[in-house]
């Protein structure tokens, strides 16, 4: 059966390009949010098996996200995503319980590869 993914980023563009790279790739796209807080919503009502999470998001970040999805499930699968330059966050994100970090704009070999390494 194929993976189940939700994409969480504000940018619409930026789900879209990640939609098109995993769906090409036999992954199944299960939901999509904009915020930390649709985020966390949409992780309790699908479990996906993987979140891949934008850190600069409004209302509410992804480690915000992250820290919240990983205390209500500890076995969430979770990569996050950012622009360059955010080395802090990057660390942070991993201490959280991130499975992985990739840097926009995607590549999408790196991008199959972090998924890959999250969920097989």
């Amino acid at each position: 059966m194929a993976k189940s993914i939700l994409i969480c980023d504000d940018a619409a563009f930026m789900r879209m390009m990640i939609k098109d790279i995993l769906s090409k790739n036999g992954y199944t796209i299960i939901g999509e949010a904009e915020n930390g807080v649709k985020a966390i919503e949409k992780y309790n009502e699908t479990r996906p098996d993987l979140v891949m999470m934008d850190i600069t998001m409004p209302e509410m970040d992804g480690i915000q996200a992250l820290k919240k999805i990983k205390a209500a499930d500890p076995g969430a699968n979770i990569i996050m995503c950012s622009a360059m330059g955010q080395q802090a966050m990057v660390i942070e994100s991993i201490q959280s319980g991130a499975k992985d970090f990739i840097v926009k704009p995607f590549q999408a070999d790196r991008v199959l590869e972090a998924v890959k390494k999250a969920v097989g």
